[in-house]
């Protein structure tokens, strides 16, 4: 993604914490009027997700979240291993979390919460799915289900997902299918 003009300016920045997955950063820029303030910044690998359908049928994870202490019903994601290209994660991820893998398109790149972490997240449609299993990662416990493709696209509209890479995937490749 493009960079546009930069109102704001680096002045100094300290790194808070570096976890495995991301890291926590606080910088001292200087606004535009002069003033100087303080931003605190994620800074994230970058992640997938997945619109995976088979016979008209949606692949869903449901998994419980701690960050939200509840469980979600979501479309397969992941992070970015480092210097992995997207499609290689979308493939593995996919393989990882539903036991599938299929033909990938690439649908958006776009940040998720652009006020506080620069991850970007990789969007993917895949179709023509074939049972091709990964052992799934050790600290998660995923459950997959499967919705008809119109009931996932309507409960996308009808804000039924507390999701939003799930509901943003699911209405822009219903766009795509017109």
């Amino acid at each position: 993604m493009e960079e546009q003009n930069q109102p704001e300016k680096r002045i100094e920045g300290e790194v808070l914490f570096k976890g495995r997955m991301l890291r926590v950063e606080r910088d001292t820029v200087r606004l535009p009027n002069g003033l100087q303030t303080s931003r605190e910044i994620i800074r994230h690998p970058g992640a997938v997700a997945i619109i995976a359908l088979q016979d008209q049928q949606l692949l869903l994870v449901r998994q419980f979240r701690y960050a939200i202490a509840q469980e979600t019903l979501e479309i397969p994601a992941g992070k970015i291993d480092f210097q992995e290209p997207p499609h290689d994660c979308a493939v593995r991820e996919l393989r990882e979390e539903t036991g599938y893998r299929g033909t990938m398109e690439h649908i958006s790149t776009f940040y998720t919460t652009p006020g506080f972490t620069d991850e970007v997240m990789h969007l993917f449609f895949a179709r023509d799915l074939v049972w091709d299993p990964l052992a799934p990662d050790e600290d998660e416990f995923i459950g997959v289900e499967r919705i008809p493709w119109e009931e996932a696209v309507q409960m996308a509209q009808q804000n039924k997902f507390n999701d939003g890479k799930t509901i943003l995937g699911i209405l822009l490749v219903k766009g795509r299918m017109g």
